[in-house]
């Protein structure tokens, strides 16, 4: 009888899972991080290195305003429109096209300076699609060079597939439908 019952413990201590040891605490501060036996330690740790993605050109030059002749004459005599499409697709919704259009017009006619507003949305630009800032900085290219500067971000949107003409919202009703997604529906009145 002796026999079969350390046969019996044995196939017990087989069936049993061995406990988990408890975690180590850390020597420097013994606060517990998380249940996963996890603890914070004063001690600083490696950071892993992450590569920064590489800067890409624009597709065209700064002075290349003739390759779309439309957006060259609205632009020179009118800045405000070509600057609000832009603002609108960069904010990507955010703003309208006639906000950012209307308080550019106010910035011309009070400072006489619209250029250091549309630097700003130049450099969001670039930091959105890891662009060069070439040929000099973003606002020297704003201050001296303002038309050539918002025909340039026009034809960089247009080169990345956005129709100007709907705006951000109709650029995005347009990827889903061509996605073969349906349209979100936003939750209404029902009768």
């Amino acid at each position: 009888m002796y026999a079969s019952n350390t046969t019996e413990y044995q196939k017990f201590t087989e069936l049993t899972p061995t406990p988990i040891a408890a975690p180590e605490k850390d020597a420097a501060t013994r606060i517990p991080v998380s249940s996963s036996g996890e603890y914070y330690s004063d001690i600083p740790q490696p950071l892993a290195y992450v590569q920064p993605k590489p800067r890409v050109p624009w597709s065209t030059g700064l002075f290349d305003c003739f390759s779309d002749v439309r957006n060259c004459c609205i632009t020179c005599w009118c800045p405000c429109i070509t600057f609000g499409r832009i603002a609108e697709i960069v904010d990507k919704g955010s703003s309208s096209c006639g906000q950012s259009g209307a308080l550019y017009t106010i910035l011309a006619c009070v400072t006489g300076c619209p250029c250091f507003y549309s630097c700003f949305y130049r450099s969001k630009m670039r930091q959105q699609h890891l662009l060069h800032e070439s040929p000099c900085g973003d606002c020297c290219v704003h201050c001296f060079c303002q038309s050539c500067a918002l025909c340039q971000e026009y034809r960089e949107l247009k080169f990345r597939g956005f129709d100007m003409s709907i705006g951000w919202h109709g650029n995005a009703e347009k990827n889903n439908n061509e996605s073969g997604m349906a349209p979100e529906v936003e939750e209404g009145m029902s009768r």
